[in-house]
């Protein structure tokens, strides 16, 4: 039922499993710490709050000791992939890669046991292979990945019959199947992996009620309008990508800022692409407005976690529109504009009370200037002052950790200086 409540109830709800947890004498205490697990990471997820993943995984280790003290096997597997799942939850949030060389090796100790644990813990393995394929572009390795899903899944599946938390790991693992063919599908141009991840989408969906599973529907249905969207920019073809956007927009009114701030932001940062793809199907610049408004919005929520991965690339799409807009038109005002809303906002910041928002205008204030040299054809300057943005974003980015970020400006800046 957590699903149900909003972030102040999940708060709530969190600190009584705290609570629940760390009572002395109680009964089933590695359970009551798996419990409590599962809610500080579902606030995580929907927070992006490093401490709320920080308690869910001391909870996960305290449940598999717990369970290891007592010989439950079959419940130290359910607790080794609650630890995995914090894991990989914190290098979605945050970027950080070697935390997915531990789930990995928590989940190969799962997947060798026997029972739904066993099967979640394949499954999640398998996700893990789907992200190596996805960064090494290899399309029959993306086909094996999916085909390793499958006996899994008919187990998670089969106990989900009964158990209904099965039958949601069930669902969220399709997801999961569906997203790394989608990103696959996307990087290698194929049509064949887009298909099947439109149908595996669609079997998620059929297991997904959004009354009583808003947030895991809502992730599900948000990916079938992306599906969409990229279908109809293979296939040169506006039809699907209007469907995709008009998908988008409707989950995107599903979803309360309130009940998930990161869901809703998500969802917003989707929407934005989607328009921008239409914006270059249709050659229409108010796509690449609404676009930018989308950006906007996601960007006030990520706002308040500045070392949240989703943050660079919301803010790299919101500039990269900016910049089509004015390429589109040809219309040097659109870039006068934003370069004044930049330089506005990088007045009233200050390097040293926000300096991760400060770099992020930096980055942007960049791509602005390339836009300018390009649509204009000249350079008097402005590709330099560019990479002196980017060199300064690059240095913020690296002393405060945040790999996703200084990814970003050191590609944009490698770019800038080869051009």
């Amino acid at each position: 039922m957590l699903e149900l409540l909003d972030l102040d109830l999940l708060q709530n709800e969190a600190r009584a499993a705290d609570i629940s947890a760390g009572h002395i004498g109680a009964k089933d205490m590695p359970s009551r710490c798996l419990t409590a697990a599962g809610v500080w990471r579902e606030l995580a997820r929907r927070s992006g709050d490093a401490v709320a993943l920080r308690k869910a995984a001391a909870h996960a280790q305290a449940a598999l000791e717990g369970f290891e003290r007592e010989g439950r096997k079959a419940a130290a597997a359910r607790a080794r992939c609650e630890q995995a799942a914090a894991a990989m939850l914190g290098a979605d949030l945050f970027g950080d890669e070697d935390l997915i060389a531990a789930a990995a090796i928590t989940l190969k100790s799962a997947a060798a046991l026997t029972g739904v644990g066993a099967a979640l813990a394949q499954a999640m393995l398998a996700g893990l292979e789907g992200r190596r394929v996805l960064a090494s572009g290899d399309a029959d390795a993306a086909i094996a990945v999916y085909a390793a899903f499958a006996t899994p899944l008919a187990t998670l599946e089969a106990a989900g019959s009964k158990t209904p938390a099965v039958r949601l790991a069930a669902a969220e693992q399709r997801i999961v199947r569906a997203d790394m063919l989608i990103g696959c599908a996307a990087k290698l141009e194929s049509h064949n992996l887009a298909d099947q991840a439109q149908r595996e989408i669609r079997l998620a969906l059929q297991n997904l009620d959004p009354f009583y599973e808003p947030l895991l529907w809502a992730r599900a249905r948000s990916l079938n309008g992306s599906i969409l969207t990229l279908t109809g920019e293979l296939e040169g073809d506006i039809g699907p990508i209007a469907d995709g956007v008009k998908i988008l927009t409707h989950t995107v009114e599903a979803v309360s800022r309130d009940h998930s701030p990161l869901d809703w932001a998500r969802v917003q940062a989707a929407l934005g692409l989607a328009l921008k793809i239409m914006g270059d199907a249709s050659g229409n610049s108010r796509a690449f407005d609404q676009a930018v408004s989308c950006f906007d919005r996601a960007s006030a929520v990520l706002a308040a976690q500045p070392a949240l991965a989703l943050r660079a690339v919301v803010s790299s799409q919101r500039a990269g529109a900016l910049a089509r807009c004015a390429e589109l038109t040809a219309d040097i005002a659109v870039l006068d504009a934003a370069e004044a809303a930049l330089r506005s906002e990088l007045s009233d910041r200050s390097t040293a009370i926000d300096p991760v928002a400060w770099a992020i205008c930096q980055t942007n204030l960049a791509r602005i200037y390339e836009s300018r040299a390009e649509l204009t054809g000249r350079d008097n300057g402005q590709r330099a002052a560019a990479a002196l943005a980017l060199a300064s974003a690059f240095d913020v980015f690296a002393e405060h950790g945040l790999r996703s970020l200084s990814g970003m400006a050191l590609c944009a800046l490698e770019r800038v200086r080869s051009a």
